[in-house]
């Protein structure tokens, strides 16, 4: 648990939540009053396919977009309307980013890359540093760190990425298509090492389109036209099952 998280309730909780594009002078509602809950140490996947609203709703959650309408709280803070100051503060502390194409500075060794988010905070270098290693220690690869980008693997690189993720011990894990880059060997390993991150008590969200990845994990939120339309266990969400689906608020 993140220092001065609150000691109850859930770590995300979505209420109502609306978020409306215009194109070409007409509106295109993406999210469609999604209310939902995610309580600390919970690994959840959030499902659907191209247009499903998936990637806008993991958007608003990794604090990257706001909602039109709606109230999302973190961490017990009200993020909704925060300006964007103060959510590059809550993206840099509250949130570990994992991305499909990792993102990591292709000059920079696997150690730095690690380390740039506590550069952000400005820490000192030394316990920077240190903490980098402690995190490329619990994806197991600090035999690895003075090597740069282009010298690892694509699993590798992944293993940084998530070692990047980790280093600030932020609130969750906020993972888009982790394995889509990934051959299924390679990908298994990465859902392994999740699994044992999730062991741990770490809060993972894993945003995807593939069944197999999200019928890994033990809850699923399966989105269709910007409503949920399942949720439930992983397993029977991946088959199509709908689970305890929330009811249906806000919608206009």
């Amino acid at each position: 648990m993140t220092p001065g998280a609150p000691a109850s309730g859930p770590l995300i909780q979505v209420e109502a939540l609306t978020r409306a594009f215009f194109v070409g002078g007409e509106e295109v509602r993406a999210l469609r009053g999604v209310s939902f809950g995610i309580n600390r140490g919970e690994w959840v996947a959030i499902i659907g396919q191209s247009g499903s609203g998936k990637s806008t709703l993991m958007n608003v959650l990794g604090c990257l977009d706001t909602p039109t309408s709606g109230r999302y709280m973190l961490n017990g803070k009200d993020v909704s309307r925060m300006d964007d100051d103060d959510l590059a503060v809550i993206r840099n502390v509250e949130i570990g980013f994992i991305f499909q194409t990792f993102q990591l500075l292709p000059r920079e060794t696997a150690l730095a890359n690690v380390e740039l988010p506590l550069v952000y905070r400005g820490m000192a270098a030394k316990e920077r540093r240190e903490r980098a290693k402690a995190a490329l220690d619990k994806v197991q690869l600090t035999h690895r760190m003075h090597h740069r980008p282009n010298e690892l693997s694509g699993g590798q690189r992944q293993r940084v990425a998530i070692a990047r993720a980790l280093v600030s011990e932020p609130s969750m894990l906020l993972a888009d298509e982790p394995t889509g880059n990934l051959d299924s060997a390679t990908g298994e390993e990465i859902v392994k090492l999740f699994e044992q991150l999730h062991q741990a008590g770490h809060t993972l969200v894993l945003v995807t389109h593939e069944p197999k990845l999200a019928a890994r994990c033990p809850r699923a939120i399966r989105l269709s036209d910007g409503e949920i339309i399942a949720d439930g266990p992983g397993p029977e969400v991946a088959l199509g099952g709908t689970g305890v689906l929330p009811p249906k608020v806000g919608h206009a």
